[in-house]
């Protein structure tokens, strides 16, 4: 393909810009130090001398798709930060692989008012298309999880103009950043009972109960007790910290349900004591994406519930939604975990997941519980894009059923 003299121009001093922002501003400079390189490229391949050959400007001053040098997509494709180009008149011209993972397969042609339900990213692409001043804000997409962005806009100097959008994921940092706050304020407030406890026991040793070998072993029970609830405390904290940090992340290997199960159970032989766990037969079972070790989590957790307030039988069943069309991509495959324990008040059923939630306070205490059971099980199904059924009837017993999409065939 040839190159104009302006056309090198125009990658020239694109480039020698992005090299600058990157030397003046550091990582910030990086995000458009990329903007500009993807302006420099296009400022080569789509300039006018190219446009005839390639991307032809239709009738109504737009530009036409069908002669997107393919040079763009192997260029574009292997960065791991979305990228779209838009034409004059806002409609798609190509997107990377990661900005199809983030709006969907069937993005080019399309507006962009389409792909984007978000009103100041459209504002600032419309900025930049009637001003030619590059923009730069924060966003994010509450659902299905929530995720952040920083989008850069700019503009390239071509015939036609060629406007590009680049994302930049801050879910993580984000993540971090609110998850460092939730840690200390969950932490300080749920730690506060058992080292209250600990230490008015530490100073009753050191003071009248010195001398006292009975009143002495009571205390250091109570203390050793104490002590384990905030070791569970800590690691049901940690644990859901790592969770969350990844949420926005399916997985991606393939595993069978059943495998979780029964590894979750067997965990749990030791402390079952007279409760009987039977598991049912899961012949025939989509596989799933999954992270094995998280869902072994989140099955033991459904099922030391069940040991831990009484149940004395736990069956667990399998099965697989009716698939709707023939798409075996629709079909979510499900593991209930049912128990003939007391019960759970319908009013309470709702707030389960919610963290520290606990329908009995003093009882749940005295059971080792943390209150973070549940949302434990929450936000592993949140990545896993699954979902939790609950019911229960006081006096008979409570099913918890667990659904997750399963992998096409």
């Amino acid at each position: 393909m040839n190159l104009d003299r302006r056309s090198l121009w125009v990658a020239a001093v694109s480039l020698a810009l992005g090299a600058i922002s990157v030397a003046l501003l550091g990582p910030p400079g990086l995000w458009l130090a990329l903007v500009l390189g993807v302006i420099a490229i296009f400022g080569a391949y789509a300039s006018p001398a190219t446009i005839d050959a390639g991307v032809r400007e239709t009738v109504n001053g737009t530009a036409d798709l069908t002669g997107l040098p393919s040079l763009a997509r192997s260029i574009f494709d292997p960065i791991p930060d979305p990228v779209m180009l838009l034409d004059a008149s806002g409609r798609a011209l190509f997107a990377n692989r990661a900005m199809r993972d983030v709006l969907g397969t069937d993005v080019e042609r399309k507006h962009v008012s389409a792909l984007l339900r978000t009103p100041a990213v459209l504002e600032a692409i419309a900025r930049t298309q009637a001003h030619g001043e590059p923009q730069s804000l924060e966003f994010s997409f509450r659902v299905p999880v929530e995720r952040f962005y920083q989008a850069y806009v700019a503009r390239s100097s071509t015939t036609p103009p060629i406007t590009v959008l680049v994302l930049h994921d801050l879910t993580i940092a984000k993540r971090t950043e609110q998850m460092r706050a939730d840690f200390v304020a969950n932490a300080s407030h749920e730690l506060r009972t058992p080292l209250a406890a600990v230490s008015g026991f530490i100073d009753t040793l050191r003071g009248h109960a010195r001398d006292d070998a009975e009143a002495r072993e009571k205390f250091l029970g109570i203390m050793s007790v104490e002590a384990g609830r905030m070791r569970r405390l800590i690691e049901d904290l940690l644990s859901l910290t790592r969770i969350e940090m990844n949420e926005h992340v399916r997985p991606s290997t393939g595993m069978r349900l059943e495998d979780a199960v029964r590894d979750a159970a067997a965990a749990l032989g030791p402390l079952a004591g007279q409760t009987q766990i039977e598991i049912g037969s899961a012949a025939n079972l989509p596989s799933i994406l999954g992270e094995r070790d998280e869902l072994i989590q989140l099955f033991q957790n459904l099922i030391h519930n069940a040991i831990k307030y009484g149940a004395r039988k736990v069956q667990i069943s399998f099965g697989v939604t009716p698939v709707s069309g023939g798409r075996q991509a629709d079909a979510m495959v499900w593991a209930s975990v049912r128990d003939d324990g007391e019960g759970i008040p319908p009013d309470a059923v709702p707030r389960l997941t919610e963290r520290f939630y606990r329908v009995d306070v003093k009882r749940s205490r005295e059971q080792g519980g943390t209150g973070l059971g549940l949302a434990i099980v929450k936000h592993i199904l949140n990545r896993h894009q699954g979902r939790l059924q609950i019911d229960s009837k006081l006096g008979e017993g409570s099913t918890f059923t667990v659904y997750l999409p399963a992998t096409a065939a």
